[in-house]
């Protein structure tokens, strides 16, 4: 579910019974956009220490309770050295939300230069491309803010210093809390589009998957207008609509998330979350299930952990996609050309045959002759060459061995090109495989190394205007605090440990540092791919298990580029038949012999998450 109105409520009561009254410790700016908030509540609401993330990234803007330690830069932009001069030991007030609007308002009192007592106000605004973090006077004026919005992005508001802070009324939506069972009784009557959708036009803070559930719980069905409705529906529709809204009005929140239920009863993906019950999943116990949190933060940080990650990764990894893409397309059109070319020097040998044929027949030609007719000595068969009658027959026997000379030169050098070609596709195609399973900044950090020793990307990015603490890209400045990027590892069924490197330069130590001779080796056939190694514990092949095998064979399938195709073949043999060429790309090998087995791309043993395993 979208982090609609109704989860920003549900967060607002949780941030408010939390920190009123609580101190701001510290201040970071541990990326671009995000905001890291180390507090100290008070003793009436728990005290401690506790953590508030706040994000206004475009495509995952979040805000929630986190105990994940980010780093920052070592120098802070200039956007968190204001804060921190402001709110640094500053108090907080209030913690509030306008309306339903997504947004949270975070008053701190805090004193100025000369001791005095003043006040400022922290917005984080949770509306997707329109996220911003805003800084605000006691005067509601803009200080500052994260991101700069001028009149040439945006028509309705800049977000600039010294501009009054408002909040954009574009669409003409009304405020739900607010709403009069008679005033929504003439809306529906009078529009004549379904009711779900209806809802979404009319009201701040309702997502689609809300107004589905309302009119789910009201037994309304989508495929009729708003105006079509009986009485009894529209009031059906209202009681739902208002308990929901007293809900909201009381603080009784109830987070939870809801996982899809696979085969065996397993918990599969999730599907959804919400501040409140979704009876339109709970009805349906055989296919999903829902689980209850405690905290709305703690729900959060769960759903999107891996989102959030997955999709700043890829965000990261723009630039490097944008290369990679180029080279390749360059690269193919390239082979392509060369392929074409080499296929023209095959009729190389027919102009060696023509010109020794002339050279042997040379006395029996007349000359002027367009074309003769000769024997073939090495078939017994008649040929056909066409002649310039300007030349003799044995000028034009000399053209013809010109012509298989050049041919033969060119095919030549045309087969080493070609190889070359070929190995730079493959290695850009893998590199894009690596891409794909990048999962942090250390992955990146490592396949960006690999693109630099490959010359693919130079070492120093060129100069432009840059954000304090960021480099061009928006990666963090000073000395690299970018975390070490480790294969994965994993627990088959039967306790076998199974590590499948993410990159070619983790496919290298993997295979050629830390496995042992005897250890199991994987990889998709003829694709690029994860190196997958099966820890053997000293045992022999027909001593592991086949479920083992399965198992390790669906990690070498799943972390491929066939991934998507559901099946694919994968090679399997001991770590000791893997060679590696001289001067070969990173994480290309050789073998000779090996095994195959036909594996499902998916994930079926557990992963240990643990730093010390590899």
């Amino acid at each position: 579910m979208a982090f609609d109105g109704i989860t920003t409520a549900c967060l607002c009561k949780e941030l408010s019974d939390r920190l009123t009254g609580a101190r701001i410790y510290k201040i970071a700016q541990t990326d671009r956009d995000e905001l890291v908030l180390t507090l100290k509540p008070t003793a009436e609401c728990g005290g401690g220490q506790c953590r508030l993330y706040l994000s206004a990234d475009a495509s995952l803007p979040l805000a929630y309770f986190t105990s994940v330690s980010r780093q920052a830069p070592l120098q802070a932009p200039a956007f968190c050295m204001l804060l921190r001069k402001h709110l640094q030991n500053g108090r907080i007030l209030s913690v509030t939300q306008p309306g339903l609007e997504r947004i949270l308002r975070f008053e701190v009192e805090h004193l100025d230069e000369m001791g005095d007592l003043c006040r400022h106000t922290l917005v984080i605004e949770l509306m997707g491309k329109h996220s911003n973090i805003i800084f605000l006077d006691d005067k509601e004026q803009i200080v500052d803010s994260i991101k700069h919005i001028s009149s040439l992005v945006s028509s309705v508001r800049e977000v600039l210093p010294g501009r009054p802070y408002f909040i954009p009324d574009t669409r003409g939506k009304k405020n739900p809390l607010e709403e009069s069972e008679d005033a929504f009784d003439a809306l529906l009557r009078t529009q004549q589009i379904p009711p779900a959708k209806l809802l979404l036009a009319s009201y701040t803070g309702i997502s689609t998957q809300m107004a589905e559930e309302l009119c789910y719980r009201a037994g309304l069905s989508n495929d009729r207008s708003a105006s079509s409705m009986s009485p009894e529906d529209r009031t059906a529709l209202w009681r739902d609509f208002n308990g929901l809204m007293q809900d909201v009005r009381a603080g009784r929140f109830a987070p939870c998330i809801c996982y899809k239920k696979e085969e065996g009863g397993r918990r599969g993906e999730p599907v959804g979350y919400s501040a409140v019950p979704m009876r339109v999943y709970s009805d349906f116990e055989g296919r999903f299930e829902e689980v209850r949190f405690d905290s709305v933060s703690e729900l959060l940080e769960t759903f999107y952990a891996q989102k959030n990650e997955v999709t700043r990764t890829r965000q990261k990894s723009v630039d490097l996609r944008r290369i990679v893409q180029t080279i390749l397309e360059r690269d193919v059109h390239k082979y392509d050309l060369q392929c074409k070319q080499l296929r023209d020097t095959e009729k190389r040998d027919k102009y060696r045959l023509y010109g020794e044929l002339l050279n042997a027949y040379a006395c029996s030609i007349p000359a002027g002759e367009k074309s003769c007719e000769v024997d073939n000595y090495y078939t017994g068969e008649k040929v056909r060459i066409p002649l310039d009658p300007t030349l003799t027959p044995t000028q034009n026997a000399k053209r013809y061995f010109d012509r298989y000379t050049k041919l033969k030169r060119t095919n030549e050098a045309l087969t080493k090109l070609i190889a070359e070609v070929k190995a730079e596709i493959d290695h850009l195609e893998s590199i894009r495989t690596s891409l794909d399973l990048a999962t942090d900044e250390g992955d990146l950090a490592q396949i960006r190394q690999e693109m630099e020793d490959s010359g693919l990307v130079r070492r120093h990015s060129g100069s432009g205007k840059k954000r304090p603490g960021f480099d061009k890209s928006g990666s963090k400045k000073g000395k690299s605090r970018t975390p070490v990027s480790k294969p994965l590892h994993y627990v088959s069924s039967d306790g076998y440990d199974i590590y499948v490197g993410k990159n070619n330069i983790q496919n290298d130590q993997l295979t050629f540092h830390f496995a042992d001779p005897t250890d199991i080796w994987m990889h998709a056939n003829d694709m690029p791919g994860s190196h997958v190694i099966l820890r053997a514990g000293g045992k022999s092949m027909d001593e592991i298990p086949d479920r083992t095998f399965e198992e390790a064979a669906s990690l070498a399938a799943y972390y491929s580029a066939g991934r998507e195709q559901g099946k694919v073949e994968i090679d399997y043999l001991l770590r000791r038949n893997v060679k590696k060429p001289s001067g070969a790309k990173p994480g290309f090998v050789v073998y000779y012999t090996n095994y195959s087995i036909l594996a499902k791309a998916e994930i079926l043993c557990h992963r240990d998450v643990s730093a010390d395993t590899f």
